[in-house]
């Protein structure tokens, strides 16, 4: 019997381990919506973006973020997931109400589609695909800088909405009060961009990268940093300190984009550094990660002026 021991020892202790690796795997079995989903809403009047990321938790607890037409990244504390079908609820962030939204959809041939039940009692419908890595391989070749805005005119910029407040004074373009958006007619890739703002107390617009991602522009002068406040990646990515200016000075941007990895520099400091920006922000023009867009300032949330902005594209 003695000689048979040590096979059998070994049996056992390959059996054993077999079942726990089974029992901790994580690996999702068939059809999974695990990642980062690029989302188009159907409101009937209009088409709006929205994203979805959903991860593992621990063994097999779902969760996520999702993202609506406005607001910020709002967490998801459990997404169901069973034979294809996908749903959530999420409280209202910004609405006027205390109904929860509904999220239900269907996972086929790796899309997404179903209906989102809005906190509003509105039901819109969605289609979604996986958000694409916009991985580089190698580092950028700068092109040359790009002066877009001339200080003497609109040319090269239009609104978002039909109405325009935006004008140009002494060789600064201002939004004297909430209207419209304003962004470039050219679109961009990967760039180097400065930009300089300034805006009075308590005011508050946004510079949206590509049209899709905002670097928050608020009155935030000794605050704690915040996603959501000054120099943030809104909702997403908050800076490693707080660095603006009190109200009624001129401020810089300094902001590198090289396909999902952001770097901001603040007034002369490096606030956020070669991160990735998850997915579009609220506020988004579109949920089409995978191309170029605008350079697009907010102009609907107060008053605010800006100067000198110069995009360097890459090649």
């Amino acid at each position: 019997m003695k000689k048979f021991f040590p096979s059998l020892l070994l049996m056992m202790l390959v059996y054993t381990t077999s079942i726990n690796a089974q029992s901790h795997s994580t690996e999702p079995a068939g059809p999974s919506p695990i990642g980062k989903w690029d989302l188009t809403v159907d409101q009937g009047d209009r088409i709006v973006p929205s994203w979805l990321e959903v991860k593992l938790s621990g063994v097999k607890t779902l969760v996520g973020y999702f993202v609506a037409e406005g607001g910020s990244a709002r967490p998801v504390a459990k997404i169901n997931f069973n034979e294809g079908k996908v749903s959530f609820t999420i409280p209202p962030q910004w609405e006027r109400n205390d109904k929860d939204m509904v999220f239900e959809g269907t996972l086929q041939n790796d899309r997404l589609s179903g209906k989102i039940y809005a906190s509003n009692g509105k039901t819109y419908t969605f289609t979604g695909a996986r958000a694409p890595s916009l991985h580089r391989d190698k580092e950028p070749t700068w092109g040359t800088p790009i002066q877009l805005f001339n200080g003497k005119d609109l040319k090269g910029w239009h609104t978002q909405k039909p109405e325009n407040q935006w004008v140009v004074e002494n060789g600064i373009m201002t939004s004297p009060r909430s209207g419209s958006n304003i962004m470039t007619d050219q679109t961009f890739t990967d760039f180097k961009l400065h930009i300089e703002f300034r805006y009075p107390k308590g005011s508050n617009s946004g510079v949206y990268l590509r049209g899709r991602y905002e670097v928050q522009v608020e009155d935030s002068y000794g605050m704690e940093p915040s996603s959501t406040l000054f120099s943030g990646v809104y909702g997403f990515l908050t800076p490693n300190q707080m660095a603006a200016n009190p109200a009624g000075e001129w401020q810089t941007f300094d902001i590198t984009l090289v396909g999902r990895k952001v770097t901001v520099v603040a007034n002369g400091k490096t606030v956020i550094c070669d991160q990735n920006i998850p997915g579009i922000t609220g506020g988004a023009l579109d949920s089409k990660e995978g191309e170029p867009g605008p350079i697009f300032l907010q102009g609907d949330h107060g008053p605010v002026e800006y100067r000198n902005i110069i995009i360097t594209p890459a090649k």
